[in-house]
């Protein structure tokens, strides 16, 4: 896929796991998809686990995520090593743990392996356990939630641990944050609620900003005495007060909540939530190998679906060309061939690789993705643009008939109307709704959504899709366009068509400070020019 990877090398290629010894395997469960050189019995035990997490978070939380479609569960790829994985992420990589790429129907996680020391996540594993919860939270509601709320939970859920009587025990202690807590600069809880006072107070030192937002977090939850207070925080926030106007009617006196809460960061022993596995509704885990030509390939897969530029894409290309050759026949390498071709900009060369793959197995749906992805490309330039983006629409149809909640062919059928300038039809408008609606976490989606709506004179709507995106924990260049949105949408009369064309001119103010986390990392939205993205 073509997405900026800015210090990623021909050698990195090489150090992806697939020795002679190395037999990859992929396990698939409701929520997860799981490839990992390892062991049948290993990978089981990691999708169980992911499983698990899952419905801890669904019976602690109250709330209740419906299974996604085949492809919006999330792909998790298990390269090797954190050296591997450093290399993958590229620059700025040196406390890369792990990071997870949100996209409507490729959604990605990588992490440097599966494996857990006496049932105890490391490092690396908490950080998809708090990538995961962020996806889990967006995924159950559309609520644009605090940014300590956010980060708070997911440190909350992240610091689980899994016994092997099958229990899943969540909001211990977040021991990874107590260096934080005692040495790094103090975040008090005003800073905590006022986003805009936090940006005023900030230092360029390393703050304290996620684990007193874990410390908050776990403190009202467990309270007795301020049972409700979070729920009524929210709902104040909800229902439009501003941010220390909902926190002091919830909690009260904010001093006395900074006393109680600098009190309870000195507690010797804190509650937590233990959930026995009868409570815990999974469904069932395959595991298979791949096939011989695909385990080949698979360290090259997971190098492109990371995203690559179009130089590092021929660099790429030419190595998973060698492998197709010895295997033309295999449907998983050629969808792989044809994806690598696409990305290179080779686009009949890529048609004809997904056209074998599908011949092969009429089931590959990457292949029919890629199919569409490049004739979506030829179709921009055409000289009937309006029979060759027809033509781009078959795959993604066919795609649809296999998987009938699939994001990628309501965006196209959206695409293939606004593409060449024409009003898109109220079906295609529902459609990119629909897909949005499919998956939720790909934050370049719900602003084409908004976008679309602006333009209709859907003012509340629009602004409603996109409201979310300012809350986004990871903030970024998304998050700061999305205010930016809002504030424009502010002043619109609903009714009235938006023009969106004057957003660029609009400054962005950025008031989302860098995580600073040294635990992980999570990716933009995942739009760009490719169409490789469900938000592009």
């Amino acid at each position: 896929m073509i997405y900026r990877l800015l210090a990623l090398v021909a050698a990195s290629f090489l150090v992806l796991p697939n020795s002679a010894q190395a037999k990859w395997r992929v396990a698939e469960s409701d929520y997860f998809v799981v490839y990992a050189d390892d062991s049948e019995k290993d990978i089981r035990e990691f999708a169980q686990m992911l499983e698990s997490y899952h419905a801890a978070m669904e019976y602690v939380s109250g709330r209740t995520v419906p299974k996604p479609s085949p492809s919006n569960r999330v792909t998790i790829f298990a390269v090797g090593s954190r050296r591997s994985l450093q290399k993958l992420y590229g620059e700025n990589s040196r406390y890369i743990g792990g990071f997870y790429v949100p996209r409507a129907g490729g959604s990605r996680a990588f992490v440097p392996d599966i494996r857990m020391s006496n049932r105890e996540p490391t490092a690396s594993m908490r950080t998809l356990l708090h990538e995961y919860a962020h996806h889990f939270m967006i995924s159950g509601s559309r609520f644009a939630m605090p940014r300590w709320i956010n980060e708070g939970a997911a440190e909350f859920f992240a610091s689980a641990k899994f016994p092997a009587n099958g229990n899943v025990v969540v909001g211990r202690p977040a021991n990874h944050r107590a260096n934080e807590l005692f040495y790094a600069d103090k975040v008090s809880v005003r800073e905590l609620f006022d986003r805009e006072l936090y940006a005023e107070n900030r230092g360029k030192r390393y703050d304290a900003f996620y684990g007193r937002s874990w410390l908050l977090y776990h403190y009202l939850t467990f309270n007795q005495e301020r049972q409700g207070q979070m729920r009524a925080y929210l709902a104040a926030l909800v229902g439009g007060q501003d941010a220390l106007d909902a926190a002091q009617s919830a909690f009260g006196d904010l001093d006395q909540l900074e006393d109680e809460l600098d009190k309870y960061q000195r507690a010797k022993r804190m509650y937590n939530f233990t959930i026995s596995p009868d409570k815990l509704e999974t469904g069932a885990i395959t595991v298979r190998e791949v096939s011989e030509g695909h385990d080949k390939v698979l360290p090259l897969q997971i190098v492109s679906q990371r995203g690559v530029n179009r130089e590092e894409a021929i660099e790429l290309l030419e190595e998973v060309r060698e492998i197709a050759e010895e295997y033309p026949a295999d449907a998983a390498v050629q969808a792989v061939l044809a994806e690598a071709e696409h990305d290179a900009g080779n686009y009949a060369e890529a048609i004809a690789a997904a056209d074998r793959a599908i011949a092969a197995n009429s089931g590959t749906k990457n292949a029919y993705i890629q199919k569409g992805y490049s004739l979506f490309r030829l179709a921009a330039d055409a000289e009937d643009r309006g029979k060759a983006y027809g033509e781009a629409m078959v795959p993604f149809s066919k795609l649809n008939k296999l998987e009938n909640d699939h994001p990628l062919p309501l965006i196209h059928y959206y695409r293939s109307y606004a593409e060449r300038g024409l009003e898109p039809p109220e079906q295609a408008k529902h459609a990119l709704e629909r897909a949005a609606q499919l998956a939720p976490f790909d934050q370049g989606l719900w602003m084409r959504v908004g976008r679309m709506q602006a333009q209709e004179g859907k003012i509340g709507l629009a602004s409603h899709s996109v409201r979310p995106l300012m809350a986004n924990p990871h903030g970024g260049r998304l998050a700061a366009e999305a205010r930016r949105f809002v504030a424009a949408l502010e002043k619109a009369p609903e009714g009235e068509p938006f023009d969106v064309s004057m957003l660029s001119s609009m400054p962005v103010v950025e008031i989302v400070p860098t995580d600073g986390d040294d635990e992980g990392a999570s990716e933009p939205d995942g739009a760009d020019e490719s169409g490789n993205s469900g938000g592009a």
